[in-house]
């Protein structure tokens, strides 16, 4: 008979890479822009820029390494590794098995990378704690890695004054101090060309070096990465609502239950809007992209490890985590501490 085991979060920690750019810098490129204004909207001070040379496989090595050194842990017990990244190192081989020899691990695990974005954080729990429960793994390393960066193009100062890049390790085991609950997941496909970096892969392999306006006033450049930002927000404002009250449903709970929110960190506005529509109060939804940014996968495990580090999350709370964006893809879920 098989026994499914609880799946934990055990340990958390995260890397940001060293070189900084505060909202200063960005305005002696954009001088028509105001540092108040950047900063109320986007909520982002200064941001984190991995180095020409830094890949995402860079920073996940380095979050790895911070969260064994940290939490003292044997990187021979990990047995299996979960990558997600949309920038590896290379189309092949997945990152996740150079890093795998990186990193030590034992050859006896499984190793791969998926390939999202804002919700990859959420999907990746939902299938450590599916390897966890079937009995396949009982310590699994999940990292989160992003270098958006290296797909803006200078020019586009909206996207370079929201995104930031950075990394997050994560291990999930049969034991720990958050409990992972039940998930809501989605997809919509449809919505994929609102988000996206149209050339370099196989579909469009060749740089095209073209770009057109859109209906905002942006530069869609084919060989960099394109926002729709209304299209994101109005998708955001549909998903985000019906996700939470299907995964209070499906935990039976209400949503004064919830002791604390912690959405992905896209920018500020688009936060407190949501909040405003989901009717939840301020002091206990998370706001804090001041010093990083949006780094993608990586915004919800950082923001964990705040909250933590600053006594906001503690003992014999419950804490609703939710990733969306680029896919179009969506995910929530409840953790008990």
């Amino acid at each position: 008979m098989n026994v499914m085991n609880n799946a934990y979060i055990k340990a958390l920690s995260y890397y940001l890479p060293e070189q900084v750019v505060d909202n200063e810098e960005l305005l002696k490129e954009f001088p028509e822009w105001s540092v108040d204004k950047v900063a109320a909207k986007v909520g982002v001070l200064s941001r984190h820029i991995a180095a020409s040379n830094e890949t995402a496989g860079d920073l996940a090595e380095k979050a790895a390494r911070k969260l064994f050194e940290e939490n003292n842990i044997d990187p021979k017990s990990i047995d299996f590794l979960l990558l997600c990244t949309q920038s590896p190192d290379y189309f092949l081989p997945s990152t996740s098995c150079i890093l795998q020899s990186k990193l030590g691990l034992s050859t006896n695990i499984g190793a791969f990378d998926y390939n999202l974005g804002c919700s990859g954080c959420v999907y990746g729990l939902a299938v450590a704690k599916g390897l966890i429960s079937a009995g396949i793994a009982q310590n699994v390393l999940l990292l989160t890695a992003e270098t958006y960066n290296k797909y803006l193009h200078p020019s586009d100062k909206s996207n370079r004054s929201i995104f930031g890049d950075g990394a997050a390790a994560c291990l999930i085991s049969t034991e720990g101090f958050a409990e992972i609950g039940e998930f809501v997941l989605g997809t919509d496909g449809s919505g994929a060309e609102n988000l996206i970096v149209k050339t370099g892969a196989a579909r469009h392999k060749e740089k095209t070096g073209e770009f057109v306006q859109d209906d905002e006033g942006h530069t869609w450049f084919d060989d960099y990465l394109y926002m729709n930002g209304g299209a994101i927000f109005n998708f955001t404002l549909e998903a985000v609502p019906t996700m939470m009250k299907q995964l209070l449903e499906r935990s039976g709970i209400q949503k004064d239950d919830v002791d604390y929110f912690i959405f992905h960190q896209a920018n500020k506005f688009m936060l407190n809007t949501i909040r405003k529509v989901c009717v939840l109060p301020k002091e206990k939804f998370y706001v804090n992209l001041e010093n990083t940014g949006n780094t993608v996968s990586s915004t919800v495990l950082i923001a964990l490890k705040d909250c933590l580090d600053n006594g906001t999350v503690n003992t014999g709370m419950q804490v609703m985590i939710t990733g969306f964006g680029v896919g179009l893809s969506w995910a929530g879920t409840l953790l008990k501490f």
